[in-house]
């Protein structure tokens, strides 16, 4: 006879066989939630009416999740940009910068890996498009097999990390955190996992010189002014386009959405300027427009928002629409925001379905009391705060093994984060405990596309690297990289201010001793005159 104790377990290692068959997960997950939850209504633990919650759940908190329309929005963006040639001439650009110093070539794809991960967040097409623009160049110029496959790899992973992540915006939303503040928590993470990449190349140049040679002087087309313009072209609007997406949203200007929505126009006009056949018409647009959003900004600032203010901006927005009416009549720009409608319809549909799926699960898996057996299972390890973050660490790095980033944000996290919540409070805070886990997750998920042997973006260097590269060597070549990511993980569990150095300082009013005082206003007497005779 199975008893109430025994369902959890059971309901867990059912998901664990149907994924391991190799079943859609979506499916997996409603079908597993389905099938138990008959089986416990037959058991007799809970009612038909109970299942009431799934339809609930689903319509209250997926399909009507303000949220999620960020998404799409994010989605379309990079898909945009992956596509638009940026990268080429950032690549391109500062590989001629950095070039003559020993390592110059990894630097420059780090760096470019990490601003293209604030723009675009999305590791397959950034993995591909920096591999087969920088390994060639690479391999010319003598680096080593292992360095390049490894610094292609992980710069091409830190967009997980890097804002406005994707990856950040799921984990918000399942954590109930705000979009805001999980990108402030992000932002040191994301750095010092910049220059560790960036320390071991230095060590690198320093103690294996012959690893990391420089570009000869005689091989770079561009120097001075022109090579520092062209860079400039590259990082200027990139930087323009990440502050219009997040410093609006950090400023409290705009919602997750809102800021998702006008990264989605500013990806279309900076793929319009970066095409050669953008017309002289479009650029005098294009420069007349920004001159009136400086205006229009300055009046805002300065002013009050007024007939200069609204007039500089009507401006503004008539240059923007111009530029995108220019990016549809351009035949390559018109199939590129094609396929854009195409992947943002595909991966946004796939959020929703193992969003209904997991929903379908994790109901019958409280309604069974997994949500007890679980906090049970975690808060009795050994080693208090610490022992439950290592062993949820080494857990979601093993899991990350056979599931995507979605499927466990989506199946896990519901589960373990009032546990976290509970336990982690005492440490950083109750404000920032979540923000602290989920961006301490994300950091470790990225190894999800690096460790061999089914680290995604490992596969994604094989399918476009040239015969002469071994598949020995893009798989040795990650060890050093993933033991970077692992070093970042120790340090995100070891010192919480690194996520929470950004953050507000958490409110020690005491809501109970709160007293609101009205002041006493003392009216005139109502006079209603004499009384009349009925």
């Amino acid at each position: 006879m199975i008893t109430l104790e025994m369902m959890p377990p059971l309901m867990f290692s059912g998901l664990v066989v149907a994924l391991l068959i190799g079943f859609p997960v979506a499916f997996t997950l409603a079908a597993v939630g389905l099938c138990f939850g008959f089986l416990a209504i037959g058991l007799g633990f809970f009612d038909l009416n109970f299942l009431q919650a799934i339809p609930g759940r689903i319509f209250g908190s997926v399909l009507s999740n303000d949220l999620l329309l960020a998404i799409p929005f994010f989605t379309f963006m990079g898909s945009v940009l992956e596509r638009c040639g940026l990268a080429e001439d950032m690549l391109d650009s500062m590989g001629q910068l950095f070039g003559p110093i020993r390592g110059g070539l990894g630097y420059s794809v780090i760096i470019v890996g990490f601003i293209l991960g604030a723009i675009t967040g999305t590791v397959a097409a950034q993995v591909i498009a920096m591999a087969l623009i920088s390994m060639p160049v690479m391999i010319r110029y003598g680096y080593n097999m292992r360095y390049i496959t490894g610094v292609l790899a992980a710069s091409g992973t830190i967009t997980q990390l890097v804002p406005p992540s994707l990856v950040l915006i799921v984990l918000a939303d399942q954590l109930g955190k705000s979009v805001g503040d999980m990108y402030l928590g992000a932002w040191g993470p994301s750095l010092f996992q910049i220059a560790l990449f960036a320390g071991y190349t230095f060590l690198l140049g320093v103690f294996k010189p012959d690893h990391v040679p420089p570009v000869p002087k005689t091989a770079l087309t561009l120097t001075g002014w022109p090579l520092w313009r062209k860079c400039l072209l590259g990082i200027v609007p990139s930087a323009v386009l990440i502050f219009v997406v997040l410093g609006t949203m950090m400023l409290g200007l705009a919602t997750p959405t809102e800021a998702g929505a006008m990264g989605a126009v500013g990806a279309i006009v900076l793929a319009a300027i970066h095409n050669k056949e953008f017309s002289a018409a479009g650029h005098k647009l294009l420069i007349v427009g920004v001159i009136a959003c400086g205006i229009g900004t300055m009046a805002g600032i300065f002013l009050t928002e007024g007939i200069i203010f609204k007039l500089a901006f009507a401006v503004t927005y008539f240059a923007v629409v111009w530029i995108c009416l220019e990016a549809v009549r351009i035949p390559a720009l018109r199939d590129l925001i094609r396929q854009g409608y195409e992947t943002t319809m595909r991966i946004t549909t796939m959020v929703v379905f193992i969003l209904i799926g997991s929903t379908c699960f994790s109901v019958v898996f409280l309604g069974v009391s997994g949500g007890v057996w679980l906090e049970h299972m975690l808060t009795s390890l050994p080693g208090g705060v610490w022992g439950f973050l290592i062993f949820i660490n080494l857990f979601i790095f093993f899991l990350a093994f056979f599931l995507d980033f979605f499927e466990i944000a989506f199946i896990i996290l519901p589960m373990i984060a009032p546990i976290a919540q509970k336990i982690l409070a005492p440490v950083v805070g109750a404000d920032a405990a979540l923000i602290w886990f989920g961006v301490m997750l994300c950091v470790n998920m990225q190894t999800s596309f690096m460790h061999p042997p089914f680290g995604f973006a490992l596969f994604y260097l094989r399918g476009v690297a040239p015969k002469e590269v071994k598949s020995s060597d893009i798989y040795w070549g990650a060890l050093p990289w993933v033991g970077l990511q692992a070093i970042m993980v120790m340090l995100v569990i070891a010192f919480p201010i690194t996520v929470t150095a950004l953050l507000d300082a958490p409110s020690n009013v005491d809501l109970s001793k709160v007293k609101i005082e009205v002041p006493q206003i003392d009216l005139p007497p109502l006079d209603f005159g004499p009384p009349r005779n009925p």
